[in-house]
């Protein structure tokens, strides 16, 4: 018997099936879509078994697999279709597919060992012994014969020696079970009575097809309400569920929710767990002992069988694309599949719904379905811009004389707040006054971030740190300022200006510790925070019924990116943060600061108007050749010769223009961030209505620049952002 094995090095070179001859002794154990042990070249590689036949051509002799690393098959014959057409879709290597899919214990790899935990406990082996024993080993037989199980620490309290002993003459026998690193709450409270407009969305869905639904509901509308509803009819036919959250901060909320309607019959995926727990959490849901599956972007590959509905919320948000390493998929994309193969619905929810999504339940590829009131029924929250031109000279740092009387208002009346701030660090870069100079990173093209309470420089992409000088490195002047604005430093505002408040920042910095989000969620929930300042981490999901206010620092920092999608971006941003104040009887207010209080993303979100928004930015979209009216694909060439990289990169867009006929081709011109780790990068973007072997010509560029180690070819096919 012959397998075919794809091994773990993520290669061009390498990426394809090399045959190994099955020992006779491993025969029974050889599966397709198992792990296995194979000698490569002078390396011991793990890889996975993709095939299994009788014998193949050619008269070489082939070298035996070592060792089966598996007993149960890792990858399903859905996984491995998936797999496949994942990289054909995204040009990646097809092992690189597969690691994706799978947590790090089951990865095809060298390295560390991640073990199954266990409990130990005892049981009797002998109920009838009749010779006499010491007074601990009767204690503990007789409890025993009492209670038919102890575990190891209620044995040990009574005698070490006596477990011992009873273990030596064989009258106790050690039993080991596995036990979960992560424990789910098994409380499972009433379910609410649906709204009408609820009802009428579950009954809309049909769970016998694979239509794509898009629910587009105001904030507080009750979408998870609906999901829970939609699920437990998928549980009443005996399938499973998927529901996918775009942040790790919204994962706790969410789980803790489901886990009150659906007990331990839930899993949770996602980055901040540990290695042992997905690892024991991917086995929960193989193994069948769990049936909903929630979780960031990863979850979409969970080993779920029968699977009845996919529930993508928020899915206006741009985490669901893995942009920063291959293979670069959007999880919706993946959901599509998964939902085409088990003949399921898939729901994409969001207040401000992707124009892409909105524009495809215009033309009927997807149904559209609507939540266009708060289940409280209370309208959304007033919306103030304050235009901080006019303001500057009344405001107190960063604050402007009406969003300090608010939030005075609120703790007065021992409410709570939520001020958005899209930057973390104290100050974005700092500068000297007399020559100019400014801290930059050695190997990226950008300034250092100032953080006070570490007084360091960091660089946010290579991570790169020094201390913070008090002398200009360049003029020996004492003359060095802060400019810009950080979530510290706003803090230390806030800390002025209201001093005997409890502030609670939540950006990356703080939350970088594991269960941290769970924990500050908690805690404001609880009311031992007055003030929540936060990054985008507090704009989505979260729901607080003691928050009347909220307030955003400044909403211009999104629309400065050099993003097609920045203004749609700001508009969702805006919008759903706005929607965290006012959830409950108590009324909301949400006031803006800004330097463009007549851009039209900013007055669409003050008024709560996704259509008005739509279709202004659908108008900007066709003239400029955006999505959704045109596709996109980038490809990003760099190396450490910035001459070398910009010549191939030319070359490549000569190739380009021979060979695609109905493609429009932008540059190349150097990425935003021009340089990075000390790799140069140059960008080209493609355009695209119909191209019928765009993926080929692409394919081909990346199988020519395969074994140049000066150039690296990266290529993003619907990039979810710009280069």
């Amino acid at each position: 018997m012959i397998a075919g094995v794809l091994v773990e090095i993520s290669s061009k070179n390498v990426d394809k099936i090399f045959n190994y001859k099955i020992p006779f002794q491993l025969e029974s154990k050889v599966k397709v879509g198992v792990r296995v042990l194979v000698p490569f070249g002078r390396m011991m590689l793990e890889g996975f078994v993709l095939e299994i036949k009788n014998e193949c051509m050619g008269d070489y002799e082939l070298k035996e697999i070592i060792e089966v690393k598996d007993e149960d098959v890792i990858l399903t014959d859905e996984l491995l279709e998936l797999g496949k057409e994942i990289s054909k879709k995204t040009l990646a290597t097809l092992i690189s597919c597969y690691q994706t899919m799978l947590p790090k214990a089951l990865k095809a790899k060298n390295g560390r060992v991640i073990n199954k935990k266990y409990d130990i406990f005892y049981k009797l082996k002998d109920a009838s012994y009749q010779e006499k024993l010491s007074p601990k080993c009767q204690e503990v037989y007789n409890l025993l014969l009492e209670k038919k199980e102890l575990s190891r620490n209620e044995a040990l309290e009574i005698s070490a020696s006596a477990i011992k002993t009873l273990l030596k003459k064989e009258i106790i026998y050690e039993v080991k079970k596995e036990h979960y690193r992560l424990q789910h709450n098994d409380e499972v409270i009433p379910k609410q009575k649906l709204t009408d407009e609820q009802a009428s969305v579950v009954e809309s869905v049909n769970l016998n097809n694979d239509d794509i639904y898009l629910l587009h509901g105001v904030t507080g509308s009750g979408k998870t309400e609906v999901y829970m509803e939609l699920i437990e009819k998928v549980l009443s036919l005996g399938k499973t569920s998927i529901v996918l959250v775009p942040e790790i901060s919204l994962t706790p909320q969410m789980v803790s929710r489901f886990s009150q309607r659906f007990g331990k019959n839930i899993a949770a995926i996602h980055s901040a767990l540990s290695d042992g727990e997905k690892y024991d959490e991917w086995r929960r849901i193989s193994k069948g002992e769990a049936s909903i599956v929630i979780g960031a972007r990863s979850a979409i590959f969970a080993p779920l069988t029968n699977i009845g509905i996919i529930i993508i919320d928020e899915e206006h948000s741009d985490s669901y694309k893995q942009s920063d390493m291959n293979p670069r998929y959007n999880a919706k994309d993946v959901a599509f599949l998964r939902g085409e193969y088990h003949k399921c619905p898939v729901i994409l929810g969001s207040a401000t719904p992707s124009l892409e999504s909105y524009a495809r339940s215009q033309k009927n590829v997807f149904k559209l379905l609507s939540l266009p009131h708060r289940i409280n029924g209370k309208d959304l929250p007033l919306v103030q811009i304050v235009d901080m031109n006019r303001e500057m000279k009344f405001s107190k740092g960063h604050f402007s004389k009406k969003l300090l009387e608010a939030i005075t208002l609120r703790l007065e009346r021992k409410e709570q707040v939520i001020l958005l701030l899209n930057r973390r660090g104290y100050a974005s870069f700092v500068s000297c006054k007399n020559c100019g100079f400014t801290f930059k990173c050695p190997h990226c093209d950008i300034t250092l971030t100032y953080h006070k309470s570490s007084n360091t420089l960091r660089c946010h992409y290579c991570g790169f740190g020094e201390k913070k000088y008090d002398v200009c490195p360049k003029c020996g002047e004492k003359s060095l300022s802060n400019l810009g604005t950080g979530t510290e430093k706003i803090e230390e505002e806030l800390q002025k200006n209201f001093p005997d408040s409890k502030i609670l920042r939540m950006d990356f910095d703080t939350t970088s510790r594991k269960g941290m989000h769970e924990k500050m969620i908690r805690a404001f929930k609880n009311h031992n925070y007055d003030i929540l300042l936060g990054t985008q981490i507090v704009a989505k999901g979260l729901d607080f019924e003691d928050v009347t206010l909220v307030g955003v620092i400044n909403a211009d920092t999104g629309l400065n990116i050099p993003d097609f999608r920045s203004s749609e971006n700001t508009f969702s941003l805006l919008s759903q943060v706005a929607g965290r104040s006012g959830r409950s009887s108590k009324t909301g207010e949400v006031i803006i600061q800004t330097y463009n209080p007549t851009h039209y993303a900013i007055l669409y979100a003050k008024n709560h108007d996704y259509l008005g928004f739509y279709k202004q930015e659908m108008m900007i979209r066709r003239e400029l050749k955006y999505p959704p009216y045109y596709y996109l694909a980038s490809l990003r060439i760099s190396g450490k010769n910035e001459k070398e990289i910009l010549t191939e990169a030319l070359k490549i867009k000569k190739s380009l223009e021979r060979n695609l006929a109905n493609t429009i081709i932008l540059g190349p011109s150097s990425c935003t961030i021009f340089k990075l780790n000390n790799i140069y990068r140059y960008g080209l973007i493609l355009k695209y209505k119909k191209e019928d072997n765009l993926l080929l010509i692409l394919e081909k560029i990346v199988n020519h620049y395969k074994n140049k180690v000066n150039v690296k070819i990266d290529i993003d096919i619907n990039p979810s952002q710009m280069l």
